[in-house]
């Protein structure tokens, strides 16, 4: 397998949960290969800051940051500057996730930051409204993400499917070819083939995959999933 991003496409947020921490992390990253090896379909990971060096040195899939700050080096304390995950190796970074939004402003900068330096911005957005107003900044991917169904087991490809179909109608009115992903409540694989038949590219999940008692199982049913 290979850093390089591919559709349909399978991304995981490790978030800051225990079951994706330190060694848990590397576990997960592994796994995470090892189901795109044997599916052929790409999934990427996205671990804590803390430990984006390591998983980059164990596994040769595509490795994200969970958030980077609109900055330049420099006097910035506890901020993350687009250089330094780009030194540790990543592919890419989630951008505005609605657990720690940004403003248009900030998009738009880190975005083309991002372009600049090679790497791939996955923004994540709350509304199709939102979502094509993002598109404008151009950004490599779009994740769709209510976020009253983050974490609730509840997908939004099922319990909204207008908003995901909404999202990828007005996406491509200002920019057709944008990738975009659902995320939200997604756990299952048919949660992801629903998903796919509304028009997107594949998922971001999280929690279905980091806490589940089988994360591989799970994966597995995600990624064979997303081809249909």
């Amino acid at each position: 397998m290979s850093r390089e991003i591919k559709f349909p496409l399978v991304a995981v947020n490790f978030k800051t949960y225990k079951e994706s921490t330190g060694e848990y992390a590397l576990r997960l990253a592994r796994i995470a290969e090892e189901v795109s090896v044997k599916t052929g379909v790409c999934v990427a990971v996205a671990p804590q800051l803390v430990d984006i060096s390591k998983v980059v040195a164990t596994v040769n899939t595509p490795v994200f940051a969970q958030h980077l700050d609109p900055y330049d080096p420099g006097p910035y304390t506890g901020h993350v500057s687009i250089e330094a995950v780009r030194q540790a190796g990543v592919t890419g970074s989630l951008v505005n996730h609605s657990e720690h939004m940004l403003k248009v402003s900030e998009i738009d900068l880190i975005v083309r930051k991002m372009r600049n330096l090679g790497l791939n911005s996955l923004v994540c957005t709350n509304t199709a409204q939102v979502s094509a107003a993002v598109a404008a900044l151009e950004p490599n991917i779009i994740a769709i993400e209510p976020p009253e169904l983050i974490g609730s087991g509840i997908p939004v490809s099922k319990a909204k499917p207008e908003i995901v179909t909404d999202t990828v109608s007005l996406i491509r009115k200002v920019k057709s070819n944008i990738p975009v992903l659902c995320g939200a409540g997604i756990s299952k694989g048919e949660d992801a083939s629903a998903a796919i038949r509304l028009g997107t590219k594949g998922v971001l999940v999280s929690s279905g995959v980091v806490k589940a008692q089988d994360p591989k199982q799970v994966l597995l049913d995600l990624a064979r999933s997303v081809t249909i």
